[in-house]
């Protein structure tokens, strides 16, 4: 009932409430804000016990503050509710405004939830407003709304218990308990929003002092980098372009980083590799591929490429890391060339010209073409065993034939040119490939006066001398012992006869073995040869007519003296 005195005594509970507010809201941290949350209720409303369930990420409630009784506050802080539970309390009992009233008649059925409480004792009412230990109020608190509109998220629930006087909360004590849970709603969220923004900025301390290890890391790492490296630009019109090159780079290519700046990998790389580099994925490629040197030359380099994005996701890089693999290279190169090289005279050998025709020539016969098949003999080109990096073999160079990737393996006909052979009995200008056949007269007696080392001179030099007699792009091969097949394309039959007259003149020349002039003769058989034929078909043919060309010939005659 009110009395005369009432107005005061609402202004002094004014004074307290906006001193708890002002409290409450000058809290260094969400744990004192809620704590200040607490204490306000109980010294600025009254109550003898004042508890903050916060809404948890799990949305959940949990016991984060409470005030009034040390004994309740060690037993349940830190406690959860389930939502479930809290939002069956929320959603019965008596509605005072924003406010949720449970009188003891009806929360006997909240007992045995989940939700944590304090039981506390008392007399049962005497009166009709009289508070009974069994009553629960509960203030929701509610973040403010989006543009400052009406209620948004359920942020936690303040409940409190006892009034001091002993009496339920008239109209201005459930307008006083709603106003506080409404402010205290604003500054737990400004609380929970400062804490979120102090995590976040210790976070993003933490992480840019990550980020400048890792770039310092990563800056040592590329500077002192033994084998090259370097960044180029990914996407638009700049791309591939380097921005920075380490010193190792710099050294291996000898140019200055300025100076390779102004440079991408693909003006750099051999004519030869462009395809190789342009076939290599920009993120995760790996190609050897050759890089030009200041001086012109070329270096053999492992090129493997990685993408790496700038700082908060940022424009993408290309990092790619170059290793020299000059010698590693020379080595394989010099294993294959001996694998397919006469090691004497560093001519094709046996197995390399027998795969070179297997190659080109096509397992079925044209049906254009003649059915004979002594005197044919496939188009052929040369598989290039040249090392461009390092040069040809001694006595190969400029002689071998630049086969097509599909050469090999080659079982499709629409793009393969059949050869014809020159007819035997008339010129008719068709031109094809000439296999000459060559053996060597009087060799078997240079070997036996004079020694092997005399007879490996002689082939040296017979082996120097065919390759010197030849047209670029034709190949001279030894076959073993003193047998030699020379293949020259785009002949004709008297074009052939005028070749093996020519090359018989320079090999019956003196030769100096052994401190001596030796003189040896040669035989040439020249066959011809058709798709449809095999490699040992090609060359048993033009072998056959060597020996006849050979018997021809008086014996004094095959010897040039």
């Amino acid at each position: 009932m009110e009395t005369e005195s009432e107005p005061y005594v609402r202004l002094a509970s004014l004074r307290q409430l906006h001193r708890g507010m002002a409290d409450m809201n000058t809290a260094r941290s969400l744990a004192d804000t809620l704590q200040t949350v607490a204490d306000g209720a109980v010294d600025a409303l009254g109550y003898e016990l004042a508890c903050v369930n916060l809404v948890r990420p799990d949305g959940d409630l949990v016991v984060a503050a409470l005030s009034g009784n040390a004994a309740a506050e060690a037993l349940i802080t830190g406690r959860v509710g389930s939502r479930e539970s809290w939002e069956r309390r929320l959603s019965m009992g008596e509605n005072w405004g924003d406010l949720i009233f449970i009188p003891h008649t009806e929360g006997w059925v909240l007992d045995d939830d989940d939700v944590p409480q304090w039981y506390t004792d008392g007399p049962a009412p005497r009166f009709e407003d009289e508070w009974h230990p069994a009553d629960r109020l509960f203030a929701p608190m509610y973040a403010p709304g989006p543009q400052g509109g009406g209620a948004g998220e359920l942020i936690g629930v303040l409940s409190v218990d006892r009034p001091r006087n002993g009496r339920l909360p008239g109209a201005w004590g459930r307008e006083a308990l709603q106003m506080y849970a409404f402010q205290a709603a604003i500054a737990i969220s400004n609380a929970r929003l400062r804490s979120n923004m102090q995590r976040a900025l210790v976070r993003l301390e933490r992480e840019q002092q990550a980020l400048r290890a890792s770039e310092e890391s990563f800056r040592q790492a590329f500077e002192y980098a033994p084998s090259g490296m370097a960044v180029a630009e990914m996407g638009g019109d700049q791309h591939g372009r380097i921005l920075r090159t380490n010193d190792a780079l710099c050294r291996l290519l000898g140019r200055p980083a300025s100076a390779m700046r102004r440079y991408s990998f693909s003006d750099l790389v051999h004519p030869e590799d462009i395809g190789t580099l342009l076939r290599t994925s920009a993120e995760g490629g790996r190609a050897e591929l050759r890089l030009a040197r200041r001086d012109g030359t070329y270096v053999w380099v492992s090129l493997r490429n990685s993408v790496v994005a700038d700082a908060a996701d940022g424009p993408r890089f290309l990092l790619t890391h170059v290793e020299d693999i000059e010698e590693r290279k020379r080595r394989e190169l010099h294993l294959a060339h001996r694998a397919s090289h006469d090691s004497l005279t560093g001519l094709p050998n046996s197995a390399e010209l027998r795969a070179r025709l297997s190659a080109r020539l096509c397992r079925q016969r044209p049906s254009m073409l003649p059915a004979g098949g002594d005197d044919a003999m496939a188009a052929f080109e040369s598989f290039g065993s040249q090392d461009a990096a390092h040069g040809p073999p001694a006595f190969d160079r400029g002689h071998d034939f630049d086969f097509p990737p599909e050469a090999e393996g080659f079982d499709g006909y629409d793009h393969h040119v059949h050869a014809i052979a020159p007819a035997a009995d008339h010129d008719d200008g068709a031109k094809g490939l000439a296999v000459l056949f060559c053996d060597l007269d009087g060799f078997k007696s240079i070997n036996d006066r004079f020694g092997h080392n005399a007879g490996d001179t002689v082939l040296i030099e017979v082996a120097r001398r065919l390759s010197e007699g030849v047209r670029d792009g034709d190949t001279v091969a030894r076959l073993g012992g003193d047998e030699f097949v020379i293949l020259a394309n785009g002949l004709g039959r008297a074009d052939a006869q005028d070749l093996a007259v020519r090359l018989r003149n320079e090999i019956i020349q003196p030769i100096r073995a052994e401190g001596r002039a030796v003189r040896v003769g040669a035989s040439f058989g020249i066959g011809w040869a058709h798709c449809g034929m095999t490699a040992d078909e090609v060359l048993k043919s033009a072998d056959e007519r060597m020996y006849i060309e050979k018997r021809s010939r008086p014996k004094q005659h095959r010897r040039a003296g």
